[in-house]
């Protein structure tokens, strides 16, 4: 199978892929957000990952990023290097990708294959209304720091996986399949301050926020939100590591300013979802974590 046939059969599904550039119209007043991840074997996932978890896991990671801006899905492009024409990984891998760009709405416009170690890179663009996107430069002294659902579970997942022991289920999920809080995101806008999502581990995000913002925070350790098994784990080794700084949660860390709190409540309440203050933002610059007794190693690419 060649490389034109591989696309037309597997990866053109609603509108033709020939052109040399696809040609986007965007509605006056908006904005694009456009951002860009690869994933390779051995390194973002291990070698016997199902086709399906991979599809999925590298649209949802930059669907996470569009999410941290407040931006709705619009289209995105797929490289796919593969180590040979494989047409039942191929046939799995597509149809599970292309149920979750139908999920978000979000259509693929093209792209590029070639021969390789399997690498996955999917560049997602999406829109805000004109500077309505949520930032890392916004927080204030005061704001409260929130974090949707729970930390350390995909980090928890990953530890265990390199012991050579099975994750349950429950964690490989959060590994495998996160969920991009696009409409978590959705509803911030106009409420949170600043916004960033939990890929590197929140210790290495949050200071990203900081940063850019030019303020200082203090968090709490034993106000992170956690699943039981992190808990769990936590609580025999004393490793908050796993949480604090272990990556892959793709949950939100946001800041509100004080008036919006019960604006927080609400959308927790309408979204079904765990949102859980975690500190402050102060003027003093730096973070300071209360209950840390170590330092943590965020994840780093290189």
């Amino acid at each position: 199978m060649d490389e034109f046939s591989l696309i037309n059969k597997y990866f053109d599904w609603d509108q033709g892929i020939g052109d040399d550039c696809a040609l986007i119209s965007i509605d006056h007043g908006k904005q694009l957000a456009t951002t860009v991840d690869t994933l390779i074997e051995g390194v973002h996932f291990p070698a016997n990952t199902s086709a399906q978890d991979i599809a999925y896991k590298a649209l949802a990671v930059n669907l996470s990023d569009l999410a941290a801006m407040g931006a709705t899905p619009l289209y995105f492009t797929l490289a796919l290097s593969l180590p040979s024409v494989d047409k039942k990984w191929l046939a799995d891998f597509s149809q599970s990708l292309k149920a979750l760009a139908k999920q978000y709405n979000i259509s693929l416009v093209g792209g590029d294959t070639s021969k390789g170690k399997l690498s996955i890179t999917i560049n997602a663009t999406g829109f805000v209304e004109k500077n309505q996107a949520l930032l890392r430069s916004g927080a204030q002294a005061g704001d409260p720091i929130f974090v949707s659902n729970t930390l350390g579970d995909a980090a928890l997942a990953w530890q265990q996986i390199q012991k050579q022991q099975t994750p349950s289920s429950a964690l490989l999920k959060q590994f495998n399949r996160p969920e991009p809080q696009v409409v978590l995101a959705q509803s911030l806008l106009g409420i949170a301050n600043s916004c960033i999502d939990i890929s590197d581990g929140l210790e290495q995000d949050l200071s990203h926020i900081l940063t850019c913002s030019k303020v200082g925070a203090g968090i709490n350790l034993e106000a992170l939100p956690l699943s039981s098994e992190v808990a769990q784990h936590i609580a025999n080794t004393q490793d908050w590591c796993v949480a604090l700084a272990g990556g892959d949660d793709y949950e939100l860390c946001f800041t509100v300013p004080n008036a919006y709190i019960n604006r927080i409540k609400a959308i927790e309440k309408d979204l079904d979802i765990k949102l859980t203050k975690i500190g402050a933002i102060t003027k003093k610059k730096g973070l300071k974590i209360k209950g840390l007794e170590k330092h943590c190693k965020s994840y780093q690419h290189f």
